[in-house]
């Protein structure tokens, strides 16, 4: 008698139905059509493609959950990108900031670490967790004023912030726009600081033709769902230089001394052959600890949607860019310029713009709370520049800082400045309604 079963499909069969099935939900997803006045408009987004979900299905179809193949490949793509040899994953860009300061104060640096005490000239203009590592670490923030123009530090100040007690910079390049790069790392080489480039905002930026994040010690990036690219949560540290990757790699893994990857042992074939600090010869090195570190490390499924979304990186940045050219030439054109200073690019850069920072002239018969809320009420978003001026915030009342010099563009910016977007998602049709929303605004509140 003929056997007329069927064979039962195999595993890459039914993976790849799967993975055409989430093509498919993908398609009937749809997206809203753009109503003005009516579909709000947010400074910042995600772009999520079906290629976005199918990388993501398929790294959730391995039930691999912590990190594996899909983190290895971002961390080798991430590294290229910003055109250094090493990188690691962690779970935000506020965590990458923590565990590269947090590396530097690493006793397997010798006399080289940043001890408790020591100094970080960094700005109070920014986001906070640029900062909050310097005081969790117990060390002292120095501020500088910023430029006005291009809301990053105003490098002329920075000689005046050193003392014996200083080891390092720490700043952030301001919405996608980069700091002057040639004065800070010619200042940080000079007095023997360490550099960390805070690249959050700024991934795909350049200085004299260099990324970011290629001139520090160490850079750090986010892949927040506002950020360039997005694994939803996530970030990464890279670095230059091969023997800072290991401490950065134990703070994020608990403070361990073994650097096995997850689900290995003995990639240093001495597993029971190490004595370390006050243990008995032989202590099994994956429970060794060097630091008193954290578990920040990601899962596989965030590093597959960050390789499928760092494939289109160029296509984001070049429209940021886009973007941030066509707002320009339109509040020029409509004379909008005359209430506002409009952002500037660092000389010598081409910003990876993160958001369009709009800083109110004085003399003018409205606020900048009366802007926002127009704006917002009619469907515009906004943002402020993060924290304003670090200082006057609660959470720094009673915390160990100094301050060289004024900070009145600090102030400026904490009280007159907010930025709109400039993301993927804006469109031609949206950044018409957003430039008479404005000219509507001027015309409304100017009476």
């Amino acid at each position: 008698m003929a056997d007329h079963s069927t064979a039962a499909p195999t595993e890459q069969a039914l993976r790849e139905q799967i993975l055409d099935l989430g093509d498919a939900f993908f398609e009937a997803k749809g997206s809203a059509a753009f109503v003005p006045g009516a579909t709000y408009i947010p400074c910042s987004g995600k772009i999520i493609e079906a290629d976005d979900l199918r990388l993501l299905l398929d790294s959730s179809l391995d039930l691999w959950l912590t990190a594996g193949r899909y983190a290895d490949q971002f961390e080798t793509q991430i590294a290229k990108a910003f055109e250094v040899k090493h990188a690691r994953l962690t779970v935000s860009g506020s965590a990458a900031n923590l565990l590269a300061f947090s590396a530097l104060t690493s006793w397997k640096l010798g006399e080289d670490r940043i001890m408790p005490g020591s100094e970080v000239i960094t700005v109070a203009a920014g986001f906070p967790t640029t900062v909050a590592p310097i005081v969790q670490n117990q060390c002292i923030p120095v501020f500088v004023d910023v430029d006005l123009e291009t809301a990053n530090v105003d490098v002329s100040r920075l000689e005046a912030a050193i003392t014996p007690k200083t080891r390092a910079i720490m700043l952030a390049h301001t919405l996608g726009n980069t700091f002057n790069l040639r004065v800070v790392t010619e200042i940080a080489e000079k007095h023997h600081l360490y550099l960390i480039e805070d690249c959050c905002d700024a991934l795909g930026a350049t200085y004299d033709g260099k990324s970011v994040g290629s001139f520090g010690d160490l850079a750090t990036v986010s892949f927040y769902p506002a950020h360039h690219i997005t694994m939803g949560e996530g970030g990464a540290v890279m670095a230059r230089n091969k023997k800072l990757i290991p401490l950065v790699e134990s703070f994020r893994d608990w403070g361990r001394d073994c650097w096995c990857p997850p689900g290995k042992s003995d990639t240093c074939s001495r597993r029971f052959d190490w004595q370390l600090g006050d243990l008995p010869m032989g202590y099994d090195h994956k429970y060794t600890y060097s630091h008193v570190g954290y578990n920040m490390k990601t899962t596989d499924m965030q590093a597959a949607l960050g390789v499928s979304q760092l494939a289109k990186v160029d296509r984001f940045i070049a429209r940021r860019r886009e973007n941030f050219a066509a707002l320009t030439t339109l509040f020029k054109a409509e004379g909008l310029d005359a209430y506002f200073h409009l952002p500037q690019p660092t000389p010598n850069s081409n910003p990876s713009w993160f958001g369009y920072l709009l800083t109110l002239r004085d003399g003018l018969p409205f606020s900048r709370r009366d802007v926002v809320t127009y704006l917002e009420a009619h469907k515009v978003g906004t943002r402020l520049l993060f924290a304003g001026n670090l200082t006057r915030q609660p959470a720094f009342k009673h915390v160990e800082y100094r301050v060289v010099g004024d900070l009145t563009n600090t102030d400026k910016l904490m009280n007159d400045a907010f930025w709109i977007g400039v993301w993927p998602g804006i469109d031609e049709p949206r950044l018409a309604y957003m430039i008479e929303t404005f000219k509507a605004m001027i015309k409304d509140l100017g009476k």
